[in-house]
Parts: structure tokens; C-alpha cells; sequence
């Protein structure tokens, strides 16, 4: 399990992985997709949400926007799919995540991989738990920072390797986020 899934050209996929600072416009690099993406799925779309690194103040990360849109039901992925496909995006399936959809963004735009999960979908949840949990931790994210700039040194071009090296932290947040809340739900 991945921060963002494995929705890559051959082109990219072909490049070093290259874990940058921080960089203060990727907020409005997500601003401007969400407003694209906004007015091109309408009520289809009930949420828009920057995860991953890039959705984190201050943590290093691959200059590349991650994006899932969250629609009410699976019922609704076919036509969100066309109207994604009408921007310019390429349907990539679900590459072995199930409840999430994976497209390819316009060559014309930003850097993004764009997701699409049905409401309460497993894959949305942990996408926005990891999020929430490194912006409320400076230093976990601090450390996940650490992490992924070694990794990006030993696996510079090996992407599969630089993202499988980050699964065991990821897996371990979520679930000492879910034992926490259990814990919390017991003690209610």
C-alpha cells in the first residue's frame, strides 16, 4: 500500500524519483484542479480531497498532486468516468486497489495522479487518515520525510522499490490510528 497508488505514464514510471522540499504552491497547484475537476464532474463529485504528500504542510515529497474525488456510490463511477474522460483523463482501473479507480491526467496539466472512491470507500479512508495523521504530527511527518529522501537515494530508479519501502510505515500509522480509536471507544 502506497500514500498514492501506482497511476504512472511508462514515461514517469522511466524517470528518478525525485523527493523535493516542500514547495508552498502545491495547495494552489490542488486549488486549480479542484476547480477544474469541479466544474467538470458537477454533483457527481461530493468531495474533492488533496492527499499525500503534497497534501501535507512541510513534508518532502515526489512534485507530483495527488487527488481523490469522492462520488456518493459506486453507481455513480460510470458516469463520472465519461465526464473524466471528456477532461482529458484515462480510466487506468483500480491497479490491484479495489474501491479505488485510478486515471491518468492530461499531459497539458499540472503534474497529478487523480483517484475516484465511492463515499466511506476503505481506500478514501486511508488516504485521508495518513493525511490528517502526518498534518496533526510534525514529527512523524518528520520522519516519513526521512524515509522516503533515503528511500528515494537507494531506489532512485526504481520507483516499485521506492514505494513498496514506504508500505511498512504507511501500514503502521493506519493501524495505530485504528488502535487508538478502539482504545478511545472502549474507554467511552
Amino acid at each position: 500500500m502506497s500514500d498514492r497508488g501506482d497511476a504512472i505514464s511508462p514515461e514517469e514510471r522511466a524517470e528518478p524519483v525525485d523527493v523535493v522540499p516542500y514547495d508552498r504552491r502545491w495547495p494552489e497547484t490542488f486549488a486549480a484542479l479542484h476547480d477544474r475537476l469541479t466544474v467538470g464532474l458537477g454533483d457527481l463529485a461530493v468531495g474533492i480531497e488533496h492527499i499525500g504528500s503534497t497534501a501535507v504542510p512541510g513534508l518532502a515529497a515526489k512534485p507530483i498532486v495527488d487527488i481523490d474525488v469522492v462520488i456518493r456510490n459506486a453507481g455513480d463511477f460510470a458516469p463520472a468516468a465519461e465526464r473524466l474522460a471528456g477532461l482529458g483523463y484515462v480510466h487506468l482501473g483500480d491497479l490491484g486497489i479495489v474501491g479505488r479507480e485510478a486515471f491518468r491526467a492530461p499531459a497539458h496539466l499540472p503534474r497529478h495522479h487523480l483517484f475516484v472512491c465511492a463515499s466511506g470507500a476503505a481506500p478514501l479512508q486511508a488516504h485521508l487518515t495518513l493525511r490528517d495523521t502526518l498534518r496533526a504530527d510534525r514529527a512523524l511527518a518528520d520522519a516519513y520525510a526521512q524515509l522516503k529522501r533515503d528511500l528515494a537515494v537507494q531506489f532512485r530508479n526504481d520507483r516499485d522499490s521506492y514505494t513498496e519501502g514506504k508500505t511498512a510505515f504507511i501500514r503502521t500509522v493506519l493501524l495505530d490510528v485504528r488502535d487508538a480509536r478502539r482504545r478511545s471507544q472502549r474507554r467511552s
